[in-house]
């Protein structure tokens, strides 16, 4: 089915499309003027793709649970939901929607959900998407992205700009992406090969491991898990590290010019591969410092753990 409202004033516009519990549905609207798409799913698979149409389409089939499926545009956004009981007299095992939804790749794209796994591809604007326990799968997406769940894996390739990924309780791979980076994680590893020049980790019961080039910024934080990371820190470029029973391994280029001051507590130890500075014991209590220059030092490399083992190296 398709509806054009197009000649109609926009602020004007309202339009539900009306489907039900279990149903195959293939619609669309036009979608000239609108700037973004707000999708509700609550469990389930929705495959969401950018296209250079200039219409938002959705098929598949929805949930058996279903009350009805919300497809509308109000003004400048469109809005995908699918409505299911109010007071939740349903199984989350159960499979739930199944759901393609393709639009155009420069509009905004919100999504929600609960026990629903989310895809996303060819996305050029903006992707905030939250789910609960689903996982997500994003490629070719830029500007800005924020992907955020809850014991769900977040896998991710070829994104870049203001980038921000979430999990507790999952595990997030990371694969050249550029821009600035965050990820985030409890109770799951981390791992990015990345471009990006700013790179934010941080983890909690979980290990660290990136692979970068051309860093201005660094800044790694873990507790109970281990960190490793291998960059080309950049002229004037800033790395800042911190462990709590965890180790922190950095590999830097060859010839890296840099300061480097390390701190350890709780009988921590310090390692340096790069010069042949030793760390310095404390008179009294199990810590330690490290401190020394290569090069003209215009880079600041900063570390600091707790009952842990930090060491320098370079290739």
């Amino acid at each position: 089915m398709r509806i054009s409202l197009s000649i109609l004033p926009i602020t004007l516009i309202t339009f539900a499309l009306q489907s039900f519990a279990g149903e195959n549905i293939d619609q669309s609207l036009l979608a000239d003027d609108v700037n973004s798409v707000v999708i509700e799913n609550l469990r389930g698979e929705v495959n969401i793709l950018g296209w250079d149409k200039n219409e938002v389409s959705i098929k598949g089939e929805l949930d058996d649970k279903a009350k009805g499926l919300i497809f509308e545009r109000k003004g400048s956004s469109i809005k995908i939901k699918v409505k299911m009981p109010k007071y939740g007299n349903f199984s989350w095992k159960e499979a739930g929607s199944d759901l393609v939804i393709k639009l155009p790749k420069h509009l905004r794209v919100t999504f929600s959900g609960v026990s629903s796994d989310v895809e996303l591809t060819n996305l050029n604007k903006s992707a905030e998407i939250k789910t609960v326990s689903g996982d997500i799968k994003a490629e070719n997406l830029s500007d800005y992205v924020e992907l955020a769940s809850v014991s769900g894996t977040i896998k991710s390739q070829n994104l870049s700009g203001k980038i921000q990924l979430t999990t507790v309780s999952g595990r997030i791979k990371d694969v050249d992406s550029e821009g600035r980076l965050q990820l985030k994680s409890v109770s799951g590893d981390i791992s990015s090969t990345s471009a990006a020049s700013e790179v934010f980790a941080n983890t909690v019961s979980g290990d660290i491991d990136l692979s970068l080039v051309d860093i201005d910024e660094l800044s790694i934080s873990t507790v109970s898990g281990d960190a490793k990371s291998q960059m080309s820190l950049n002229d004037k470029g800033l790395v800042k590290m911190s462990s709590v029973s965890g180790n922190l391994f950095q590999f830097f280029q060859e010839g890296v010019q840099a300061s480097f001051k390390a701190t350890a507590s709780a009988g921590g130890d310090l390692i340096n591969d790069i010069t042949s500075v030793k760390a310095k014991e404390a008179k009294y209590g199990p810590s330690s410092k490290l401190q020394f220059e290569t090069g003209n030092a215009n880079a600041r490399v900063k570390a600091s753990t707790v009952s842990g083992t930090v060491r320098f190296s370079s290739k």
